[in-house]
């Protein structure tokens, strides 16, 4: 499988947008690893709390064009610059907390975002890009707290604006895949991911940067809802299933592929927030953590499970890190971090050889 990846994305165009994040530095570095062209678009990267995409110079490797999703004129410009083959769409909003401080903003990114770059694609007079992988959310389906895993043909939905602007993101894409991209050979597929950890993530509001940052101040992290249950996955397990799409999306039969899939842990690996506390804390050595349930002043889902058996059976895609190696390989990367053992980048790009050994050898 590594072999056919690198065969494939050696030398493709491919624009990439949502780069200054973590799962876009993450998405850009390998993709540069395969020895794609890489034309990538986002913000500005966000240094509050710390960079990846600063921290592994990823300037210096991708042609990094800085802008707004929220504008057309430049997402469309950027494309052209691109001349890309394959469409990754990253660039979003994550945050569900920031959604209810900003609608209009979460809205306006992550679903006008994801207009603009469709139809930034609809309007290519090239027509060099063939495929696109829109990537979503596991948030995006209508959540009724039970305990089964979501399937890809269940209902969409969201309570809080964050997850309803990756719903409606779904329904843009389907609508522009039946409406233009059908008609002109554009494959067109969703990619919905359960909760993502991993070196590189500074956000705010996400247990595994709170844990790193509350370790620095020398207090205790505060768990708002320590009994929600998430499927947690290591970022290069969700990135792994996104290289596979593409380069389905991109064959001959790349229109069997344009439809939605869900990338997700097996239901073992499905842990509360707690749990998933206690083992980084217990792994680096230090920190700790408060229960402060005043915290939770906003709705947050308190079960989410996804079914990712379409995904196997489809695209032959499956996690290569159990819950215990993703937190072993994000604890690692995070006592680097706090070390100053290795420079970052460097020890970034070890981790990333590491996986993809692991995928040679299960795919041998």
């Amino acid at each position: 499988m590594i072999s056919d990846l690198h065969h494939f994305y050696k030398g493709r165009r491919v624009f990439l947008t949502g780069h200054t994040g973590f799962k876009g530095s993450w998405m850009a570095l390998w993709l540069k690893a395969l020895g794609a062209e890489v034309t990538a678009f986002a913000l500005p990267p966000d240094d509050i709390r710390g960079n990846h995409f600063n921290q592994t110079e990823l300037g210096l490797d991708v042609v990094s064009i800085l802008g707004d999703a929220r504008d057309f004129g430049a997402v469309q410009a950027a494309l052209e610059e691109s001349r890309a083959e394959i469409v990754f769409h990253l660039a979003a909003q994550p945050l569900v907390r920031q959604s209810y401080d900003d609608p209009i903003g979460t809205y306006a990114s992550n679903v006008m975002g994801t207009v603009h770059v469709l139809d930034a694609v609809r309007q290519n007079q090239g027509q060099s890009v063939k495929a696109i992988v829109n990537i979503t959310t596991d948030k995006c389906y209508e959540n009724k707290e039970w305990h089964w895993a979501y399937r890809e043909n269940d209902a969409l939905g969201g309570y809080d604006p964050y997850s309803s602007s990756k719903a409606c993101a779904e329904l843009v894409s389907s609508a522009y895949r039946q409406s233009f991209f059908e008609k002109s050979g554009v494959n067109l597929a969703t990619a919905r991911a359960g909760n993502v950890i991993g070196g590189g993530d500074f956000a705010t509001d996400r247990i595994i940067p709170d844990i790193v940052e509350a370790i620095g101040d020398g207090k205790a992290v505060l768990l708002r809802n320590p009994k929600a249950i998430r499927p947690w996955q290591h970022v290069l397990d969700a990135l792994f299933g996104y290289l596979i799409l593409g380069m389905k999306l991109s064959g001959e039969d790349g229109v069997d592929y344009a439809q939605a899939y869900n990338f997700s842990p097996s239901s073992i690996d499905t842990f509360d927030v707690e749990t998933i506390t206690q083992s980084f804390i217990e792994k680096i050595g230090q920190g700790s953590y408060k229960v402060d349930r005043a915290g939770a002043n906003v709705h947050e889902a308190k079960l989410l499970r996804l079914d990712p058996s379409l995904a196997q059976q489809d695209l032959g895609w499956t996690p290569m890190l159990d819950v215990d190696n993703t937190m072993d390989f994000t604890v690692d990367w995070y006592q680097n971090y706090l070390s100053n053992t290795a420079t970052i980048k460097d020890f970034t790009l070890e981790q990333l050889n590491q996986y993809m050994k692991k995928i040679e050898v299960y795919y041998d």
